[in-house]
């Protein structure tokens, strides 16, 4: 082989290996963006039902209707952080000052387990655990850069929603714009199974944050534990991710626990967070999601792990929605239409 052709080689297949990345990228970013116009959607859509439900009631036009609804929401957002902000932020701030030496006390009492050697020959601190300049979780994060992304991601996404909430129809006309003629109804009619899913979803998953967070109030109190108010509302607003959410929600009580009461107290609260996920599971999500497509637990804890895995927090917390509205695309597009099977419900 004369040097020529081995450098012709090489360069190709290092123009390939470029194209790969570049492709990969923008597939990268594109997936991004596109979870961002999910999330724009299970806000707008929302919006825009409650506002044609006004629109119905009371003859308001369309853009007033909004603007009532937009300004409710707000209003009801802000009377709840007014009413809450004081006592859950201290409540939050002390649970951020206890939770420390909860760690470490929970560290001791099992210091002479099997789990208790495997903590300190890992060197699992507090502080590698929960944050801290040089550890990983640390790095991996980095307080400041995170809370600026969030904010320009929720900044981005309540914009969005806005704006599709606004003219939905002309961003739908745009959609089934790219479809032939001939399946422009049939496009239609998924645009608004899609749409009817996402706002049941979206709805019932309020209904079981809403009602997870007054029964773990309610269980915690009974139980005597301190820091109600921030525990129960962290247990609601992780309810949003199914699966996770509640065995991270049951890890701060749980050492909070340890601290102030040691093992028994612990185990309580073990047993209430699993009996409210049992309540959530067979009773809250079944009756808030009960006209909605049947989606089995196993898919969705899939769905979580290789979406969260490509796309991070984002993806993991979209991962439901995503698979609500890949399984409204397959019954439709593939099993009616493709294999002409219309025994199968969406």
């Amino acid at each position: 082989m004369t040097q020529h052709v081995f450098v012709r080689r090489v360069g190709i297949a290092v123009g390939i290996a470029l194209v790969v990345l570049l492709i990969t990228g923008l597939l990268g970013t594109a997936f991004a963006v596109l979870l961002r116009v999910l999330a724009a959607l299970l806000i707008a859509l929302p919006l825009r039902a409650g506002a044609e439900w006004l629109h119905r009631r009371t003859k308001l036009p369309n853009g007033l209707a909004l603007a009532v609804v937009v300004l409710l929401v707000l209003g009801l957002l802000g009377a709840m952080g007014w009413l809450f902000s004081a006592r859950i932020g201290e409540q939050a701030s002390q649970m951020r000052e206890q939770l420390p030496e909860a760690y470490r006390s929970f560290q001791e009492r099992i210091a002479g387990t099997r789990w208790g050697e495997w903590l300190s020959q890992e060197n699992l601190s507090y502080k590698k655990i929960l944050g801290g300049g040089s550890e990983w979780l640390g790095r991996a994060t980095g307080i400041f850069s995170t809370t600026i992304g969030v904010l320009a991601d929720v900044y981005v996404v309540v914009f969005l929603a806005l704006f599709i909430a606004i003219q939905p129809k002309l961003y739908r006309a745009g959609m089934v714009m790219l479809v032939p003629k001939a399946g422009r109804d049939r496009a239609n009619e998924v645009l608004d199974k899609v749409s009817s899913t996402l706002i049941k979803w979206f709805l019932g998953q309020l209904f079981s944050m809403t009602m997870v967070g007054v029964l773990t109030a309610l269980g915690l109190w009974a139980l005597g534990m301190p820091l109600v108010g921030a525990l129960a509302l962290f247990a609601g607003l992780v309810t949003f991710i199914p699966n996770l959410g509640p065995l991270v929600a049951m890890v701060p009580a749980i050492l909070l626990a340890f601290f102030n009461g040691g093992p028994q107290e612990a185990l309580y609260i073990v047993l209430l967070y699993l009996g409210v996920q049992a309540v959530e599971s067979n009773i809250l999500t079944p009756l808030a999601q009960k006209s909605l497509i049947s989606m089995p637990p196993a898919l969705i804890f899939i769905a979580q792990l290789v979406i969260g895995s490509y796309a991070g927090i984002l993806g993991l917390i979209l991962a439901t929605p995503i698979m609500a509205i890949l399984i409204v695309l397959t019954k439709m597009l593939y099993v009616q239409d493709i294999l002409g099977d219309n025994s199968v419900k969406v």
